[in-house]
């Protein structure tokens, strides 16, 4: 009987720190951020991920919603603008809206 017991309570304090270690690694998941590679490559495909959104909702949209199109994060979506910019081919609205130009 006392070696159920003692049986018992391994697995129980077993199964208490793999609870605390499934959560370590959930909050460590959480923590970790992608990192973007900033080179003429990435950025080149970032700003057709762009022009494609724009292209495809046939009207101006801010950044955000060009992020939630392309699917990219806002930080991405900035710099795939800066270089369709920097070629001309958007334009910026009065209500800070981006369009093709």
């Amino acid at each position: 009987m006392a070696e159920k017991k003692t049986t018992k309570k391994a697995a129980a304090e077993t199964a208490e720190v793999a609870v605390k270690k499934t959560t370590t690694k959930k909050a460590a998941v959480k923590a970790e951020k992608t990192v973007l590679a900033v080179n003429a490559e990435n950025i080149g495909f970032k700003a057709g991920d762009v022009y494609q959104a724009l292209a495809a909702a046939e009207n101006a949209l801010s950044v955000k919603e060009i992020a939630k199109a392309a699917k990219i994060s806002e930080e991405e979506t900035l710099l795939g603008l800066g270089w369709l910019f920097k070629e001309g081919k958007l334009q910026s609205t009065e209500d800070n809206k981006i369009a093709l130009a």
